[in-house]
């Protein structure tokens, strides 16, 4: 894993001493992604920045990385992040091709690659990768730069196009330190920051874009252009139900072998449910010796735990069950609402993301876990996206929430809200914002990019809504999720890998029928029947639990402080687009479960984005 940015001038001398300084700078806000080490290479009209953070070839892996000039030609360098796991097979065959290799990286074999296959085209060099990544090659021969992020978008990668070329880095801080950027946001910036929808053409800040997950960035002298190398599509699946269990499992066993290899110390982070579980078991079965596991909890939670619509069920009990069943040297990482509250956790937390999209305490919690977990270990495997994957949320399964003509999550339980109700926003913003309108305009986009469905499912009307649900959530919930786990881990300098991301996987599992996704009657059934020998029968049995969220009353009557303590101030930024009323009147509603939970998320919401204006000292454009 890593941290990368550059800057392309075609019209300017990016060797001078200004322009180092600057790149130097743009390198530096992502120490915490890379402590390892630092790297920069600069050309006439190019200048590229990596920070390292070293887990396979610790002493041969240093970036920028050069290829030896070839013919007379200067050769292409690359900056690098993220790990592709079938290096070692792509090496061997570019080896019988004539390559020599310096180094035992992923990073010169991602390279060489390039310079067999995607000379003239880069989508055939990249078409062969499978992993997670987010690469930029620069080369000097064409003065061309190639950016790439993977397939579903696991390593982020932004971009923001200049009068004479490009900014770029793996994080939004990163191109905001160089000049040519304002930290600026309009109201359709806001839009997407105060939105869960996913949407690469509108990183929040004016004139900052994702590269598209699946795609390829090009920029030269003719201008900049995105093209697309993956995407979902229609795979006439025609295996009954015990091939494609079958299938899953060999999937699955061979995705577990290759993202174990590390030569650092690797872990998972188990919750108990049936995605982490089953990781977990597949690690133990391939490595030598014992998996570390961890689970975060908070204190007093599994004594005082009160289920609710969302979570039936505590973790800690199936965390026990497994890691003993399973046989993992298992480290359990408790939380106090005192850190939770630490105002300067929540503000490294908040930091991390970049923009004020968080989700509060779950959060602040996930970030203090990887944090105690790169105390002890470099990698870590996470089951997030095996719920979008496969089917496990429970607005899936609901028959009103499938019928709603909006992005499903927006109308079930999971985060249920009304875009045109303006909550503690200030009425006449949030008329400016037209939320409703945005949403529904980004809903009606997805849904046309939604691949046909085809064979005998395409004659059911359910199979049919079923396949654009699975796609909203692979394309438009998931990466916010891998977004969070991105940012959250990288700021510790802790690599988390994704293997239920495994784009053969994805691929596969989206192309089978709904019948086939819940054939047992319930949600996941292909990922349960794939992994029930290795788990106990308990957890094989789970409901569905999402991540924990805190439920001691002292957070949110701290959280009530805060904001009333917003309110008291003269100098919030947050104060013009919020309704002060309506702040004061969730501070002192009272403390009754369910609704207190809608409380909560609201202040939330607004501490941070008081936070955030404050701390980017952010320019809002909101005419």
């Amino acid at each position: 894993m890593c941290g990368i940015c550059g800057w392309v001038g075609f019209d300017r001398d990016l060797g001078d001493d200004a322009s180092r300084r600057t790149l130097a700078g743009m390198t530096r806000t992502m120490e915490c992604r890379g402590p390892d080490a630092e790297g920069t290479w600069v050309d006439t009209h190019a200048a590229l920045g990596h920070r390292r953070l070293a887990v396979i070839d610790l002493p041969g892996g240093s970036q920028p990385m050069e290829l030896p000039d070839e013919a007379g030609q200067r050769a292409p360098v690359i900056v690098y992040s993220g790990e592709t796991y079938n290096f070692r097979e792509l090496r061997r065959q570019l080896a019988g091709r004539g390559h020599r290799f310096r180094t035992d990286s992923d990073t010169e074999v991602v390279l060489h690659a390039h310079r067999e296959w995607g000379r003239d085209d880069p989508r055939k060099a990249v078409e062969r990768l499978n992993g997670m990544f987010a690469y930029a090659i620069w080369d000097p021969g064409t003065e061309e730069l190639v950016l790439v992020r993977d397939r579903l978008g696991v390593k982020p990668l932004y971009y923001h196009p200049t009068p004479d070329g490009v900014l770029f880095g793996s994080e939004p801080k990163a191109i905001l330190a160089n000049p040519l950027t304002e930290r600026r946001v309009d109201l359709d910036g806001l839009r997407r920051a105060l939105s869960w929808v996913h949407d690469p053409s509108n990183a929040v800040f004016a004139g900052l874009r994702e590269v598209p997950p699946g795609a390829i960035v090009r920029v030269s002298r003719r201008g900049v252009q995105e093209e697309r190398y993956w995407q979902l599509e229609d795979t006439g699946h025609t295996d009954d139900v015990p091939t494609t269990v079958r299938n899953v499992r060999e999937i699955l066993e061979d995705t577990a072998k290759r993202q174990l290899i590390a030569d650092v110390p690797l872990c998972t982070l188990l919750s108990g449910g049936l995605d982490s579980s089953a990781l977990t078991a597949l690690a133990q079965k391939h490595v030598d010796g014992t998996v570390r596991s961890f689970s975060v909890d908070f204190t007093g939670y599994e004594d005082n735990f009160t289920a609710d619509d969302v979570r039936g069920t505590p973790d800690a009990p199936y965390v026990r069950e497994v890691a003993q069943f399973v046989g993992t040297d298992h480290t359990d990482i408790r939380l106090s609402t005192e850190q939770l509250m630490d105002p300067e956790v929540r503000a490294a937390a908040l930091h991390a993301r970049d923009i004020p999209a968080g989700i509060g305490d779950m959060d602040t919690s996930l970030y203090l876990l990887f944090k105690a977990v790169r105390e002890r270990s470099t990698v870590a495997l996470s089951g997030e996206s095996a719920d979008e994957v496969f089917g496990g949320y429970r607005d899936f399964h609901d028959a009103d929430t499938v019928a709603a003509d909006t992005f499903p999550w927006l109308a079930g339980r999971m985060m249920a809200h009304d875009p045109a109700n303006p909550g503690l926003f200030d009425g006449g913003l949030y008329r400016s914002l037209d939320l409703p309108g945005y949403l529904d305009a980004q809903y009606r986009k997805a849904l046309a990019e939604v691949p046909e469905l085809t064979g005998p499912a395409a004659a059911d009307p359910h199979e049919r809504r079923m396949r654009e649900i699975c796609y909203l959530y692979l394309t438009r919930f998931l990466p916010n999720l891998l977004d969070r786990k991105d940012r959250m881990s990288m700021a510790v300098g802790l690599e988390v890998r994704v293997p239920f991301c495994d784009h053969r996987l994805v691929e596969y599992v989206f192309g089978t029928p709904w019948a086939h996704k819940t054939f047992d009657g319930r949600e996941k059934s292909l990922l349960r029947a794939a992994t029930a020998d290795l788990l106990p029968e308990s957890v094989v049995k789970r409901v569905k639990s999402p991540y924990p969220s805190t439920q001691d009353e002292t957070y949110e009557k701290e959280l009530r402080e805060r904001a009333a303590q917003l309110l008291r101030r003269d100098d919030s930024p947050v104060a013009p687009l919020i309704d002060r009323d309506a702040v004061r009147q969730r501070i002192d509603a009272p403390l009754d479960g369910s609704s207190s939970m809608g409380t909560r998320i609201q202040l939330e919401r607004v501490l941070d984005l008081d936070t955030w204006l404050r701390v980017y000292s952010v320019s809002l454009d909101l005419r």
